[in-house]
């Protein structure tokens, strides 16, 4: 008899077995998919993980459904790594499968399908089976597959809807279709053969027609007044004429017009033939990296802000793609990679392509199929952590940017793994080289950097010896004190900001909190409005006019009067990005002022209309929360504001104070990145904190030796691992004794600090009450044989029937 071990998508702790033919047996291989029936009458999607002829002994195997693929779709490097990412993250082999394949290879009885309205493709070539599937999804508009079952009266139809899904008939359930032309601007410029003075002079003498003269000597004026480009718009608003009086000019060759687009996956067209050429510093980096990866597999690129790290990688990415061989470019940010994208296809067009959760699932299909089969067009991958887990058979690099950045932690659902340390570990089973780059490094990162587990690379000027942006620190308490605030801005920060506007200059405001102000609050009895889910006050969001959930989505109207005692005296407390950004409309009504935060970057394409515009100098002041923050580069910003840095400072985090030095450095070097020195201004209560200190004297290495100093007495990272447990339950005494129950257990059978079980500060989101445990094991001790004993426990826990409806969730390096 023969049999194959098959992964489930669920969480469940172990593999199954399932009974296959000789034929089956002989023709599947490791990494194929195979529909396999589980349950009484469930249908999913599995993954053989190994085949063998042992019987299992505690249940009869089931029967396959079929084999879905003809090749594997997940290569061997991958099943390794994804053992080690469920045994190191504490998490089952079916939440990494879920997790690492496009849910469209996912396919199971309970997924919805639907039919895709704007799809283009001859109905006549379908076959029966398909064409049955068609016609349903005509008279209705979703099906389960379960239901196409029925319809058809077959098990396997599997690869029936794959097919019409590669026809771009059907569509998944938990797609999203938005559509983004990129906008194309009209601009005009002379032509070339005036680009003397004294052609000029000519030109104007010959010319008659008093309104084609008028337009000409506007277009002098306009490009005198404003360092840009001049679109066609703008002239024609300034010299108040007509498209008509353009377009003749036009035709007699004295101007001509062109576009600009800044867009993104046009690749080939991106191309251009430029030699890359690196500074002098840049150079010298690029060659200690090199010498560096002889020794060590691992280095890091600690560059000040705008050193042109991304230069240096380019250089690398060419060298390593000219031996053959792939590479894989990581960012904490989706909005980054839209920027990326674009620079990188500039060299390397079409080899390049892009993964993460907003592509839709055709898109990413198409990559996983394009990396499997080692193709030309995805020798580059740029992606968010996901891409991780794409099938690579041939890396050469993995980059990681902006390493320090907590985006690249998974926190829910499972695998929570960090990706930085998992594209360390798939580096080992490939044997390639990893590259962190960042300014600002996380603490344990230049910990092993400093003890010489890593390499060390450092660029500290500017590309093109830009100077560092000046800070100037405001004193809030001072200011407000002296009557020297407009709204939440300081006359220090308005006198800036106008004199920028005046220059031509584009400005970034940051604020790390989204919506209008985080609490409405009645001045008579001092109700605030709660969530009935969550243990949180409702945001209010004057753009919608509601109060919302930053946690669970509940919203509501905004009240007219309190509901506790119904007063009309409502004021609101504290400020966020809406409220800055009505502000800044009433002190500059002309200007264009735009905000990026989650509310406003939901769709597929909003990063790329947001980042286009103002690229293009169209929006003159960006409002923003953290995703400012990250590597953008925008050569026309001069200053850059923060807005309240406080805010991050007191967080009850012990790496708050780590985490706002790297937000408050990689925010203020966004400003100067050009030639002219930069500025940034931040206002604070506390001007005199360390932190803000370091900041203001760009002083990274201070910073993190008082850091690690603290590390090292509270027994923290880099000097201890941490591991948190989360326990959930709607009901509050269950969750008190169960939580009490486990902590008991863990601290006698580890001899080590188990701190808990704690109220996090939000102590019920969904309903739910949660109660934290932390343990916090030192360097020198055996990690897998405490999770070992940790997982041990755990088990025992769920096998007390009264606690078995708790939720555990495991956070390894939870940070």
């Amino acid at each position: 008899m023969h049999f194959i071990e098959v992964i489930l998508p669920l969480s469940l702790p172990k593999t199954f077995t399932y009974l296959v033919s000789e034929a089956e047996f002989n023709y599947i291989q490791n990494g194929m998919r195979v529909a396999v029936p589980f349950g009484k009458s469930k249908i999913y999607t599995g993954l053989v993980l190994n085949k063998h002829q042992n019987p299992p002994t505690l249940y009869e195997a089931k029967e396959i459904h079929q084999i879905l693929d003809d090749k594997p779709l997940v290569n061997d490097f991958q099943l390794q790594h994804w053992q080690w990412i469920s045994s190191y993250y504490m998490c089952t082999l079916g939440e990494v499968f879920r997790g690492a394949m496009p849910s469209a290879f996912l396919l199971e009885s309970e997924t919805i399908i639907s039919y895709k309205k704007d799809s283009s493709f001859d109905i006549s070539q379908l076959s029966d089976d398909e064409y049955l599937v068609f016609e349903a999804l005509q008279q209705q508009n979703s099906l389960r597959v379960q239901d196409v079952m029925s319809i058809l009266n077959k098990k396997n139809i599997f690869p029936i809807i794959q097919k019409l899904l590669n026809k771009g008939l059907l569509s998944l359930n938990e797609e999203m279709q938005e559509e983004y032309k990129p906008k194309l601007i009209r601009y005009i410029r002379l032509h070339e053969k005036y680009s003397t003075t004294e052609s000029l002079m000519e030109l104007i003498e010959v010319m008659k027609a008093n309104k084609q003269k008028e337009l000409l000597l506007n277009y002098f004026q306009l490009n005198a007044q404003e360092k840009k480009p001049i679109s066609v718009k703008q002239l024609i608003e300034k010299s108040s004429s007509t498209s008509a009086i353009v377009k003749a000019l036009i035709d007699k060759n004295i101007f001509e017009e062109y576009y600009i687009q800044e867009d993104r996956v046009n690749f080939d067209k991106n191309k251009t033939n430029n030699k890359l050429t690196l500074s002098e510093p840049q150079e010298k980096a690029f060659n200690e990296i090199k010498s560096s990866f002889k020794t060590k597999d691992v280095s890091l690129l600690q560059g000040v802000t705008s050193s042109g790290k991304t230069e240096i990688y380019t250089k690398l990415i060419e060298e390593f793609i000219n031996s053959g061989k792939q590479v894989l470019y990581l960012l904490p940010e989706i909005a980054l990679t839209t920027q990326l994208v674009s620079r990188l296809t500039q060299y390397f067009g079409n080899r390049v392509a892009v993964f993460h959760s907003k592509y839709s699932n055709n898109e990413r299909v198409e990559v996983w199929q394009q990396v499997l089969e080692n193709s030309d067009k995805a020798q580059i991958v740029i992606g968010a952590r996901s891409s991780l887990f794409l099938p690579f058979s041939n890396l050469g690099l993995i980059i990681v940017d902006e390493e320090h950045e907590q985006t690249f932690k998974q926190q829910d659902p499972a695998p929570r793994y960090h990706a930085r340390d998992t594209a360390i570990v798939l580096a080992q089973y490939q044997k390639t080289k990893v590259l962190l780059g960042s300014a600002t490094p996380s603490i344990e990162t230049y910990y092993n950097a400093q003890s010489g587990k890593f390499g060390l690379i450092q660029l500290t000027e500017r590309y093109g010896k830009a100077q560092l942006p000046t800070v100037e620190l405001v004193d809030l308490k001072d200011s407000y004190f002296r009557k020297k605030m407009n709204g939440h801005f300081s006359l220090t920060l308005i006198d800036a900001i106008s004199e920028a506007l005046q220059l031509g200059e584009q400005i970034i405001l940051f604020q790390n909190r989204r919506g209008f102000s985080p609490v409405l609050e009645c001045l008579t009895c001092g109700h605030v409005p709660q969530c009935t889910s969550c243990d949180v006050s409702l945001t209010y969001h004057k753009f919608k006019n509601q109060l919302r959930c930053h946690y669970c989505g509940y919203s509501i109207a905004k009240p007219t009067n309190c509901h506790a005692c119904s007063s009309i005296d409502i004021s609101t407390k504290g400020f966020g990005t809406e409220q800055i950004e009505l502000e800044l409309a009433a002190l500059y009504p002309t200007k264009n002022i735009k905000r990026m935060d989650q509310d406003t970057t939901r769709g597929k394409y909003s990063f790329e209309k947001l980042i286009d515009s103002f690229k293009n100098r169209e929006i003159d002041i960006l409002v923003g929360t953290q995703m400012l923050a990250k590597g953008l580069d925008f050569d026309n910003v001069s200053l850059v504001g923060i807005m309240n840095a406080d805010t991050m400072l007191y967080q009850p985090d012990f790496r708050a104070f780590e985490r706002s030095f790297q937000m408050m450095t990689q925010v203020a070097g966004r400003a100067g990145r050009a030639d002219k020195i930069g500025k940034v201004i931040i206002q604070t209560y506390n001007p005199n904190h360390n932190i803000i200190q370091q900041v203001t004297n760009n002083d990274y290495d201070a910073m993190y030796k008082e850091q690690l100093y603290d590390r090292k007495i509270y027994n923290y990272p880099p000097f201890f691992r941490l591991i948190k447990l989360t326990l959930k339950h709607r009901d509050y005494e269950k969750l008190k004794e169960g939580s009490m129950w486990l902590y008991q257990v863990l601290q006698q059978n580890l001899q080590l600090p188990v701190l808990g079980p704690e109220e996090p500060a939000i102590n019920r989101i969904r309903n739910e009450y949660i109660r934290t445990i932390m343990i916090k094991i030192p360097q020198n001790q055996s990690l897998p044989s405490t999770k070992k004993t940790i997982q041990k426990i755990l088990n025992s826990f769920e096998a007390v029937s009264q606690y078995r409806a708790i939720k555990v969730a495991t956070n390894i390096d939870f940070y």
